[in-house]
């Protein structure tokens, strides 16, 4: 094979042509890359919400210097899935129970003889990929004008799969974007703000141990302790003061020791006063 000269006053035209169409491959194929990376960044976050941003930038930093291959594997693992793939992103038993903890994903799911050849296709990109970098020159003698014909109808071919590969890519990103506003406006929403900090679902339901009151209720138990019991009336003035929204109507109850009976989180006990009135002593249950 003819040697390819390298200096620039001894290049042909086509060998220019050739160098001008692999760095157009070679920048398409980075522009594929840093969006996989993006995606893969973004498509899925778990944990205490206050924790989100922090996880997001670790992601971006762990993809940072991943390779093409890398990213390939892990974007077939939680991304692009089977069809009924299920991912648990809050293990029960690992998540505090003491903070307001969100999962959000977003995945694209096909059948599986569609998975598989969406796969080999990308996975051949990869390889071509390669080849590009390592071995054009071993490939074809671009010493030759035949050898740079040769070169510049594969590489012709080799853009046009990288551009439908990096359009497949942007689609996928573009949906992802749209269920992202899609939930932001959501986020905006009363019944956002209900199901994240009170635990009630958009069709009124709820579970006590997860529910906005039975949290501020632990809390004032907490504030107010006198030997292990606080005094609900004036946990319930601790409350109005601090999470006013916070009130037995809003989870079906129409008084504050009815949601300690039926949240069954908390004991009830009833004292007699200095002024012979009985009063409403509580605590959290051992246990919970």
């Amino acid at each position: 094979m003819t040697q390819y000269a390298m200096s620039d006053d001894r290049r042909t035209e086509p060998q220019v042509e050739v160098e001008r169409l692999l760095g157009r491959c070679m920048l398409r194929l980075q522009q594929y890359e840093c969006l996989m990376k993006a995606l893969l960044a973004n498509h899925e976050l778990a944990g205490p919400a206050r924790t989100i941003e922090t996880q997001l930038a670790t992601r971006v930093e762990k993809l940072a210097d991943k390779t093409l291959g890398t990213l390939v594997k892990s974007l077939f693992e939680t991304y692009a899935v089977p069809d009924g793939h299920e991912r648990e992103l809050l293990p029960v038993g690992e998540v505090p129970t003491d903070l307001t903890s969100l999962a959000v994903s977003h995945r694209i799911t096909m059948e599986p003889q569609r998975l598989a050849r969406t796969r080999a296709a990308i996975e051949e990109l990869v390889v071509m990929r390669n080849q590009l970098v390592h071995h054009l020159i071993e490939k074809f003698d671009l010493g030759s004008d035949a050898g740079c014909t040769a070169a510049l109808e594969h590489l012709e071919h080799c853009y046009e799969r990288i551009e439908l590969h990096h359009c497949e890519l942007l689609a996928w990103a573009q949906g992802m974007e749209k269920a992202r506003a899609m939930m932001a406006a959501f986020a905006a929403t009363e019944a956002f703000h209900d199901m994240v900090v009170n635990g009630i679902a958009p069709d009124g339901s709820f579970r006590w141990p997860f529910s906005g009151i039975v949290s501020v209720l632990r809390q004032a138990a907490t504030e107010l302790s006198e030997d292990g019991w606080a005094r609900l009336e004036r946990a319930q003035a601790w409350i109005e003061a601090y999470h006013s929204e916070q009130t037995p109507a809003k989870y079906g109850c129409r008084t504050w020791p009815q949601v300690l009976s039926e949240s069954r989180m908390f004991d009830l006990e009833y004292r007699v006063g200095d002024d012979g009135r009985k009063v409403a002593w509580f605590r959290l249950r051992s246990g919970m």
